[in-house]
């Protein structure tokens, strides 16, 4: 079955990658700024950041957590904020300093917050300041021992880093209560790590890099463990799978998705770091219109995203203004791309999106179509050099070609486990190292593979996995609620949408009430955005839910009740 898509790998593609050319993520980023060190590595409303000076940061707040946070290796630190030229330079410095990164949303409720921090254990977070109040909320129930605080133009020059911060200041909500653990700026971190000298610890190719939280089964948030080897491997996949047509030190990105998000950080950050590029960072990618005023002047020359990012950008009136003679790639992952916008982006840009598939337990990418692609098919593409991907049928038999199945995968980018959960672990990995997706795939007899269904009840909305348990937890917590079910429906903006189907106790209860109930207790893209109101569900003989029952008899019904 592997010879079926190594046969039609582009020309010049390796088959395999050697994942022992570097032995950390450190050594890896440390060639990029030794062979590029003048080069602009990131951009952020037109102030740049060299690969020295990325360097240097980076070090000073290694040197910071070091000395002044009393980090050690193999601790915690979270990182809560949006794209921001901060996020590179404390990302590598925890990295240095041999921690590991737990990447965190910033738009988790006090809730979602306070589990991930309790179960990474992390001791320091830095945190965009918008969103102190959250932090606040959670930080005596947590292991936390230290804060650092950071506001957007913090690694600005004088004096559009005061404007910048005043205007954020402005618009955010003042939050000035005080904390039982020390808290100090970014500014005063890297002015007391300047004082410090770094001492690089010893870092090996297995000790853990990041602590990417996705979903589960059971709806419990787990901490998939990427080391540096998986996070390496996966950086050299997706650079061999580019061949030769990256421009060493000239290639720019568009980096819209945020980089707490698994695909942003690897394929944007830093793919493009170890090639000299430059990751030029969209704070808030939902404000279209400032997103396009912002990239107008940059020869940009690659830009990833979801279907939802891709069909906001072309429905704004100013993205036919855009220059895309530079443009090079354009690729899509997180969820599959509409047809309809894949040849819309076609028609205006003048390239094809190179659809792909990734998990975060892959560190994440698995598959991609070739970047020079000219038609959009639907397919995921063929397994990167040094991946096997395998359907196998409901009996465990492998599936013939063009047969469904479950998709399997194997290869040096699969995690080592998820933190803390050695039954999740022992169901998503067996003993030879294959990866249970639980995605359906079929595989074309030239060795393309297609997602034909998904997990069978995942609910993706723009690009991130919503997982029913949890919303169902939080529903049913409600007094008024006696039972719940929480489904995916089509939904044109966001692919899929939450629709909630309940049984009330309480008959005044109306959906208003339930959703500003949710208001507090979920992130935004996890927020019903319908409810039914429902005598009873449907239900196995032993009570429990049956949610596919639930969704075809309510999934195409999208009028909210009350």
């Amino acid at each position: 079955m592997k010879e079926l898509w190594l046969a039609n790998y582009p020309a010049g593609i390796a088959h395999e990658i050697d994942v022992d050319d570097y032995s950390t993520l450190i050594d890896l980023c440390d060639g990029a700024c030794q062979n590029y060190p003048d080069k602009r590595a990131f951009g952020n409303y037109a102030s740049y950041l060299s690969f020295a000076e990325v360097e240097r940061l980076s070090i000073i707040f290694a040197a910071y957590l070091q000395h002044h946070v009393g980090l050690v290796p193999g601790e915690k630190v979270a990182l809560m904020m949006p794209n921001m030229l901060q996020y590179p330079v404390a990302m590598l410095g925890i990295l240095r300093a041999g921690g590991i990164v737990v990447n965190t949303n910033p738009q988790y409720t006090a809730r979602e917050l306070r589990h991930q921090l309790v179960d990474s254990d992390a001791k320091c977070i830095v945190v965009f300041k918008g969103t102190l109040r959250t932090v606040h909320e959670v930080a005596a129930e947590t292991p936390l021992r230290s804060i650092v605080t950071t506001e957007i133009g913090d690694l600005f020059s004088f004096p559009k880093s005061a404007l910048f911060n005043r205007i954020a200041q402005h618009k955010s909500e003042k939050f000035d209560s005080p904390f039982a653990i020390p808290v100090s700026s970014f500014a005063t971190a890297l002015k007391l790590g300047a004082d410090e000298a770094f001492e690089p610890p010893v870092i090996h190719p297995h000790d853990l890099a990041f602590l990417q939280y996705t979903g589960g089964t059971t709806g419990i948030s787990k901490g998939a463990m990427l080391s540096h080897r998986n996070m390496v491997a996966n950086i050299l996949q997706v650079s061999a799978w580019f061949g030769d047509s990256i421009d060493e030190g000239e290639e720019i990105v568009i980096t819209a998705l945020p980089l707490y998000h698994i695909y942003a950080l690897t394929v944007n950050c830093f793919v493009f770091f170890h090639h000299g590029g430059l990751n030029y960072l969209i704070s808030d990618p939902r404000d279209t219109s400032r997103f396009l005023k912002d990239i107008r002047k940059i020869p940009f020359t690659g830009i990833g995203g979801v279907n939802t990012l891709f069909k906001s950008l072309l429905g704004h009136k100013d993205f036919k203004k855009l220059d895309f003679s530079k443009l090079k790639y354009s690729s899509g992952g997180g969820a599959a791309i509409q047809s309809v916008v894949a040849k819309s982006w076609s028609t205006v840009t003048g390239k094809t999106i190179a659809e792909g598939y990734g998990l975060t337990e892959a560190s994440p990418v698995v598959c991609c179509n070739p970047f020079d692609v000219t038609e959009f098919t639907g397919c995921i593409g063929l397994p990167l050099p040094s991946t096997e991907c395998k359907i196998v049928a409901d009996n465990g038999r492998p599936a013939n070609i063009g047969e469904p199945g479950e998709l399997l995968v194997r290869g040096p980018q699969i995690m080592q486990g998820y933190w803390r959960q050695p039954e999740e672990t022992a169901a998503m990995l067996d003993r030879d190292g294959w990866l249970r997706t639980g995605d359906i795939a079929t595989m074309r007899n030239d060795g393309y593979f297609k997602i034909v269904d998904r997990k069978k009840d995942l609910i993706l909305v723009s690009g991130f996995n919503v997982y029913p348990n949890e919303i169902e937890d939080v529903v049913v917590s409600h007094s008024g609620v006696v039972d719940v079910a929480a489904i995916g429906i089509a939904d044109e903006k966001t692919t899929e949408a939450v629709k909630i189907v309940v049984v009330r106790s309480d008959p005044d209860l109306n959906s208003d009430d339930l959703i500003e109930y949710c208001r507090s207790r979920l992130t935004g893209y996890k927020m019903p955005r319908h409810v039914e109101f429902v005598e009873d569900l449907p239900k196995s003989n032993i009570g429990k839910i049956l949610r596919r029952g639930v969704k075809e008899k309510y999934g195409e019904r999208i009028t909210t009740v009350s």
